[in-house]
């Protein structure tokens, strides 16, 4: 029998791909990257550039089916393309018991998870047990009965010196970067108001679309994504990135504590409702699947991807909304709006048809703030916001001041993820996080499973 046939019933396929040397001239590279159950394109994405200190061989572990396909077909797109293609390698795993048959291989050092939600507190567990270090597309948790699995993978990480970290995009987009330069300079924003429940003082929404378009094709997804049960609902999925950004912005490199800095106030979920034409259209099947069928009323699929919170964060009142809808207009794509709330002025992200659909940020005058004074103390925070982000400037309006971002900045959300994975990649050759990150990642997963949990109860 031929060696591949061998392979191949053993569950193992090797894919020829085009790629390079695994080794760079100066040896081996130290981290080996396994992808575990890539049932997310975000999985794809973090292969889409290559990097000097991962070798080019990546493992793959997933049961069989259509998840595991569509992304080797994501990652081999990558390593055809005209323009500075990549060179990945996959040596692939697919059966029932991939996760123990990683465990038993350890065959890389790094384990990327990014698919199905429902499993990852159980899943992460182990690994870390393991020794393994983790790089988990949010959300790690979906359910408030996880979160205590999450509290012991991170107190074993710590215990046996690995790294369990979040994909957190996010941090890399412009707008909110300088939003939380800006509400660093206290000349210019003042401090962050208390607000209220009525009129927070940090204000954050996203909404995203089942139905778009990624590297410049239709965007398949698998069944999973649309069962809040494997998924995850709103609040609970991209409303991480949200979460985290109020934490990152409002209390930058400070550690949080769940326990005691974060109160629920108001919660509540509905539902996105997805026609069987609209269902096909983003996976391709021509009926809902019997696990989707509780969910299905009228002829049409109701998935609770939206929600909206109000919260208390060491005093601070914020309200975090997320919400799916079926397709964004034309021209449009995901949108974000962001509202910082100071003594002095309001920092605010738009991005509508105003703004051709890309995110501005404006400063606009708090009421009573003198406009000469404003003015003034305008420049050196400018000059100072300059050192760390060359040819950022201001543009007067009518009554407020966009922020001009040259376009070096604009790198767009798929090349964020090669942001992140760096950062990730300095934390992993430390073998340190910073002191606020671990602290930050549990108050941000036990803020999302709790508004989860007062949603529910809400009428």
């Amino acid at each position: 029998m031929k060696t591949s046939s061998l392979l191949r019933l053993l569950g193992l396929l090797v894919l020829p791909m085009t790629f390079a040397r695994a080794q760079s001239p100066a040896g081996p590279a130290p981290f080996r990257l396994v992808m575990l159950d890539p049932g997310h394109f975000h999985a794809a994405l973090l292969q889409k550039s290559m990097y000097p200190n991962i070798d080019a061989t990546v493992r793959v572990y997933a049961p069989p089916g259509d998840d595991v396909q569509e992304h080797l077909k994501r990652v081999n797109a990558s390593n055809s393309r005209p323009e500075n293609p990549t060179q990945w390698k996959a040596i692939v795993y697919t059966g029932p018991d991939f996760l123990a048959r990683m465990l038993q291989e350890k065959a890389g050092n790094v384990v990327v998870m990014s698919g199905n939600n429902r499993d990852k507190p159980a899943r992460i567990l182990p690994i870390i047990e393991a020794g393994l270090d983790v790089f988990a597309d949010k959300p790690m948790v979906i359910e408030p009965e996880g979160f205590p699995a999450l509290e012991r993978a991170f107190a074993t990480a710590q215990a046996k010196g690995a790294v369990l970290y979040d994909i957190m995009t996010e941090r890399s987009e412009i707008t909110n970067a300088l939003q939380r330069e800006f509400a660093r300079q206290p000349g210019v924003f003042g401090r962050l108001v208390e607000g209220t429940p009525e009129n927070p003082a940090v204000v954050m929404e996203s909404v995203h679309y089942y139905y778009k378009t990624v590297s410049g094709s239709p965007l398949k997804r698998p069944a999973w994504f649309f069962d809040v049960a494997e998924a995850g609902e709103g609040l609970s999925d991209v409303g991480t990135h949200l979460f985290d950004l109020v934490q990152w912005e409002c209390f930058p490199d400070q550690a949080l504590d769940h326990t005691r800095d974060i109160q629920i106030l108001s919660a509540r979920h509905w539902p996105t409702i997805l026609t069987a034409a609209q269902f096909k259209a983003t996976t391709g099947l021509d009926s809902f699947p019997a696990a989707l069928r509780a969910s299905v009323k009228d002829g049409a699929l109701h998935v609770y991807g939206n929600g909206e919170v109000t919260y208390r964060l060491k005093g601070i009142h914020a309200t975090v909304t997320a919400r799916w809808d079926y397709e964004a207009a034309p021209g449009a794509g995901d949108t974000h709006y962001a509202m910082l709330r100071g003594t002095k002025c309001n920092l605010v992200i738009r991005q509508g048809a105003a703004e051709g659909y890309k995110p501005t940020l404006y400063l606009e005058a708090a009421p009573g703030t003198d406009p000469l004074t404003f003015r003034r103390a305008l420049l050196p925070a400018l000059l100072d916001i300059q050192q760390k982000y060359p040819g950022v400037d201001v543009k007067p309006l009518e009554s407020s001041w966009q922020i001009v971002i040259p376009a070096q900045y604009d790198i767009g959300h798929e090349a964020h993820f090669a942001e992140v994975t760096k950062r990730f990649l300095s934390y992993l050759t430390t073998r340190r996080l910073p002191a606020w990150e671990v602290p930050n990642m549990l108050a941000k997963y036990y803020t999302t499973t709790k508004a989860i949990e007062f949603a529910r109860r809400s009428p």
